[in-house]
């Protein structure tokens, strides 16, 4: 019967052990070896006894005082130990006995980001590069990238991203991250001809067809991103972010169908987001599906209760099929769960509006316009349900007041005008709608389909003819 090779471990981890405590204690002990005395401060290490593990690297490096070895080790703990001086000490005089070890850089370089000293991390890891090569050298790039990445000198993180694919075109840590600071920096172009490279002499590397993908997505050439895309599900048929990616081209492209397409495999491949069912939804919504965008967008409140936009875009379909009463439920969901958001007030209102609960409704767009004063459109709903409701005075009033609050919009001097004539003040309507006229002709449709029968009015079709004329 073969013996278990992890309790043959524990056993010798044991022995080294009772070896090391006889050490402290001055009793009689074996030689421990420096590699076993490696293991003594790993162990401590992984238990996270950082006391013991530097007790057991002092002792190791009074014993072997020329080992780089274990004075990198005892470096190690005490940067653990936040001791980050004496840590620069012991690695400056390793660096005098080996300094072909790349744990050497990488862990100075810690110290002195530790002590927030950048600039000379920074240099001593390109000075680095010159000395190893391969593998090691990508190792220092790596750890060079996430230097420049806590300096917030994100143009060189792509730079060491980039220098590694040039070494190893197939290292899918360089892949993954160089894709994010891709679209991050906006080198784009350069995403594009540096993928291109890669396909060229490796042409099965769906990453490299991914990130192409997502470079020309980001110069928003959809369709050449979607034909990269499908060369990466090609190669890998389960890549559900290619999938996801490709979706949201073709939502770009308003290519809907394809777009669900694409976002229903996303579901097939990966566990269900709410965020997937949102854009199917969305999908839904825009090809005038309203049942089948409620049934994703309801799907997604099954995963995220708390994302009131979800139950505004369900009360929209509603309000598109005419369905105001259960537009309603929707929106004031949302707004017990955002009670600051102006689009639900406002939408809200317009329902109450249509459902003949006229208080209501201006209660409502009056809280819209009171979260966002100086938008338009709130003001101008206002206008319009206190206008069609026969409120001329506070219609007026409110005209003259959003006129001040938007920055004199031309568009509420209209408002102003049409007011004027409902309240049979011909002469200053029509003093105002020259004015209006003069200023933004293109916005007198606005106040005809507030009022078509406008158009019946003699005097106002005399001015626009005038006007015209004068033109």
């Amino acid at each position: 019967m073969k013996s278990n090779p992890f309790e043959e471990d524990r056993d010798v981890l044991a022995e080294l052990l009772k070896n090391y405590d006889n050490l402290k204690q001055g009793r009689s002990h074996s030689f421990i070896e420096e590699e076993a005395f490696e293991k003594i401060i790993s162990y401590f290490e992984e238990k996270e006894d950082n006391k013991a593990a530097l007790e057991a690297a002092e002792l190791a490096t009074e014993r072997y005082p020329y080992s780089s070895s274990l004075l990198i080790r005892k470096a190690d703990v005490l940067l653990s130990n936040r001791r980050y001086n004496e840590a620069l000490e012991v690695l400056e005089f390793s660096a005098l006995l080996d300094s072909n070890d790349i744990n050497l850089y990488i862990l100075k370089t810690d110290v002195l980001l530790a002590l927030d000293r950048q600039e000379e991390a920074v240099s001593l890891l390109e000075e680095a590069l010159h000395l190893f090569d391969g593998e090691e050298r990508i190792e220092l790039l790596f750890e060079l990238a996430d230097v420049y990445d806590d300096y917030e000198d994100f143009d060189k993180v792509f730079d060491c991203l980039k220098m590694i694919l040039k070494q190893d075109p197939n290292n899918e840590e360089a892949l993954y991250k160089i894709c994010f600071w891709t679209d991050f920096t906006g080198r784009n172009e350069e995403g594009i001809r540096l993928h291109k490279q890669i396909i060229d002499n490796y042409p099965y590397n769906e990453l490299a067809w991914f990130n192409l993908a997502a470079a020309y997505q980001g110069l928003k050439l959809y369709e050449k991103a979607i034909d990269a895309y499908k060369y990466a599900i090609v190669i890998e048929e389960k890549f559900d972010y290619a999938y996801r990616n490709m979706g949201d081209a073709y939502i770009r492209l308003r290519k809907y169908k394809d777009a669900i397409e694409a976002l229903e495999k996303v579901l097939e491949l990966s566990k269900p987001e709410d965020v997937i069912y949102e854009a199917i939804g969305h999908c839904y919504d825009k090809l005038k599906n309203y049942a089948q965008a409620r049934f994703y967008y309801r799907k997604a409140t099954h995963l995220n209760q708390e994302d009131s936009k979800l139950f505004y875009k369900i009360a929209c379909t509603y309000v598109n099929e005419g369905q105001f009463q259960n537009a309603v439920k929707q929106l004031e969901t949302a707004l017990r769960i955002n009670r600051n958001h102006p689009e639900y007030h406002l939408l809200l209102g317009e329902c109450k509006q249509e459902l003949g609960f006229i208080k209501d409704a201006i209660q409502y767009i009056t809280a819209a316009v009171r979260l966002r004063p100086k938008n338009v459109a709130s003001w101008e709903a206002l206008i319009k349900c206190l206008y069609q409701n026969e409120y001329y005075d506070q219609a007026l009033e409110q005209a003259d007041i959003a006129y001040e609050a938007t920055g004199k919009k031309t568009v509420f001097v209209f408002y102003q005008a049409v007011i004027h004539f409902a309240l049979g003040k011909t002469k200053e309507a029509l003093l105002l709608l020259e004015n209006a006229l003069e200023q933004s002709p293109k916005l007198l449709k606005k106040i005809i389909s507030l009022e078509p029968g406008l158009l019946q009015n003699n005097s106002m079709l005399d001015l626009i003819a005038k006007y015209k004329r004068k033109k």
